[in-house]
């Protein structure tokens, strides 16, 4: 049985309360979704849900989402092997994000650059630049060989 989200109730008392779980889709039909390794809290991605990835992440146990730039549901780690299974899922106050607390699968990695984290560079200042360093040099996988188009199992 597929889950029906209902409307988000404009009572600001009822959506910070507990009952039922109401998302607050943004214009595009989209919640941000935070995950976390539930091991040690890394932050590993953040990512988009329209309602069909949501409900199959909360049917399934395993993170679904949705890809703006391919405009498709994406599974996560369908293609690497690197599944999220959720451990734990929750909202902000006014249900307009998620934080997913995952178990990633396989090379326990979740970046397709082969990386545990898609955050694996710091931002600072040069002068009159941002500039970008990388602080997370271990590849867990290769993604050249992982996500090549013609891959013959």
């Amino acid at each position: 049985m597929a889950i029906d989200f209902p409307s988000p109730s404009r009572d600001k008392r009822e959506l910070e309360a507990a009952g039922a779980f109401s998302p607050r889709f943004d214009e595009h039909g989209l919640v941000t979704a935070v995950v976390t390794d539930a091991r040690d809290g890394e932050l590993l991605m953040v990512a988009h849900m329209n309602a069909q990835a949501l409900a199959l992440t909360i049917e399934t146990g395993i993170a679904h989402y949705w890809s703006r730039s391919r405009q498709a549901l994406w599974k996560k780690g369908e293609t690497s092997g690197n599944l999220q299974t959720v451990i734990e899922m929750r909202t902000d106050c006014d249900q307009d994000a998620v934080w997913l607390k995952v178990q990633v699968a396989g090379h326990d990695a979740t970046c397709h650059t082969g990386r545990r984290s898609c955050f694996y560079r710091t931002v600072s200042r040069d002068g009159s630049e941002a500039r970008l360093e990388i602080v997370d040099d271990r590849i867990q996988f290769d993604p050249a060989a992982v996500y090549r188009k013609d891959k013959t199992e």
